[in-house]
């Protein structure tokens, strides 16, 4: 058979694997397209290879701008004596994001590193003491840059960032008025789920292909579970219970390999 490129081949590949063809499988479509949307989130959320690290670029309009400027408010109420009420601001600095995108890592910083002023010490620095690279040992140099970059960390300081995945906002706490201005861009670096329809190659992936396996064996086994002590024609028993805990033994040795077995990702949830 052909190798799983669609959710279509995926389910067709799963049923197949679970002895489909020869024996019935008692799992309607709408359950078994169910579990492979549940498959692809949770391979998209903990896998490595169902994320990308992206950059992407967002220009700064005037309405990000304005409605960094408001504010919205919520009032709280004592909940012993109603008359108590006490009234909460939340600034509107935050930016739309895509839903694909799940994690937040970090933006550029917005000082200018490669400039050409010549009163900038970086520049002085490269013309006076690095001028020839092949008499010169860089040393001096990649240390005064460390410690030049730690001071604009201690003086200047990084822009604080809020993300959560389910607002799909990412919240810029800075002077929205002054540190940026409309036009500019913000480079953003993060994680991005990648999108199966695109990148079809992902139904092939080995782990997948089980974990949805598993995940449709379970659900076949709590379909049958209900019918338990059933006997069928020919003195067939429906033993669901048996496939059911077949199924979460499967489903816990693979998500317990994946975590063992995954190289380590430098980001952040949101």
């Amino acid at each position: 058979m052909a190798i799983p490129n669609t959710k279509a081949t995926l389910k067709s590949y799963c049923l197949r694997s679970l002895g489909f063809g020869v024996i019935d499988i008692n799992v309607s479509d709408d359950q078994v397209d169910d579990r492979i949307d549940e498959a692809l989130q949770y391979f998209s959320h903990y896998s490595y290879d169902g994320v990308e690290r992206m950059y992407l670029k967002y220009q700064i309009t005037a309405d990000d701008v304005a409605r960094a400027a408001g504010n919205t408010s919520t009032t709280a109420t004592d909940s012993s004596d109603s008359s108590i009420t006490a009234t909460f601001k939340e600034g509107g600095g935050f930016i739309p994001m895509p839903s694909s995108v799940i994690s937040v890592m970090n933006i550029f910083p917005f000082d200018n590193t490669a400039t050409n002023n010549m009163f900038d010490i970086r520049y002085q620095l490269r013309l006076n003491d690095l001028y020839d690279f092949s008499s010169t040992s860089i040393v001096q140099y990649e240390m005064t840059m460390q410690h030049l970059d730690f001071l604009s960390h201690i003086l200047i300081g990084e822009k604080p960032l809020r993300f959560n995945e389910h607002q799909n906002r990412l919240y810029i706490d800075m002077d929205w008025a002054n540190d940026i201005s409309i036009g500019e861009f913000l480079v953003i670096e993060c994680y991005r789920k990648l999108d199966p329809a695109t990148f079809t190659d992902m139904f092939d992936d080995i782990f997948l292909k089980r974990y949805t396996t598993a995940l449709i064996k379970r659900q076949w086994g709590a379909n049958l579970s209900k019918f338990s002590g059933v006997a069928m024609l020919g003195g067939v028993t429906m033993n669901g219970e048996t496939i059911f805990s077949q199924a979460l033994e499967e489903i816990k040795d693979l998500e317990d390999r994946m975590f063992l077995n995954e190289p380590p990702i430098d980001m952040f949830k949101g």
